[in-house]
């Protein structure tokens, strides 16, 4: 992750803002208008659920959902989410069950081996589930394409994106 230059502070280029994230109104002290959103939610918010992977939006292991779109936390200046809904991976459990239907599936079906890329999956599966509650397994591959996993290969991800599915189906929530 990039940190802010040095000396910012005398060029002008600090300021002070809010971002709300998993409903939450969050003040941000001083930030270099170049920080990125990843760096703004890990750093100086404490919540590391997004990962730094890559830094140039081709791993996926950076993904929140900005009003409802998935996107790369990477990619997006952190002082141009003000006035957005950010959710993060922390954001997604219920104050009873901390546990979403999704993240349940992946330790079920062992969709999840080091942890690393799991965010980032977690939040594209969320995403696809919420738009297509039955997806085709063509439609759950297109959906995860975007996260790069060294560890799982997909097939037991695969498999946890369609028991999440069935679950949701079957009565449930993916959340």
């Amino acid at each position: 992750m990039t940190a802010p230059p040095a000396g910012t502070g005398a060029t002008g280029i600090e300021e002070h803002y809010t971002l709300r994230v998993n409903g939450r109104d969050h003040e941000v002290e001083s930030g270099w208008l170049g920080e990125s959103l990843l760096y703004v939610l890990r750093e100086r918010l404490g919540l590391p659920g997004s990962k730094a992977g890559c830094e140039q939006g081709e791993c996926g292991s950076c993904s929140v959902l900005v009003d409802s779109t998935l996107v790369c936390a990477c990619l997006v200046l952190a002082a141009t989410a003000t006035g957005t809904e950010i959710v993060t991976v922390e954001g997604l459990g219920g104050p009873d069950d901390p546990m979403t239907a999704v993240q349940e599936a992946f330790v079920a079906e062992g969709g999840v081996q080091c942890g690393f890329c799991t965010p980032g999956l977690v939040m594209a599966v969320h995403d696809l589930l919420d738009r297509i509650p039955e997806p085709s397994e063509l439609e759950v591959r297109e959906a995860v394409s975007g996260n790069l996993c060294r560890c799982t290969g997909y097939g037991r991800v695969l498999a946890a994106v369609q028991a999440a599915a069935r679950s949701s189906s079957a009565g449930g929530s993916t959340r």
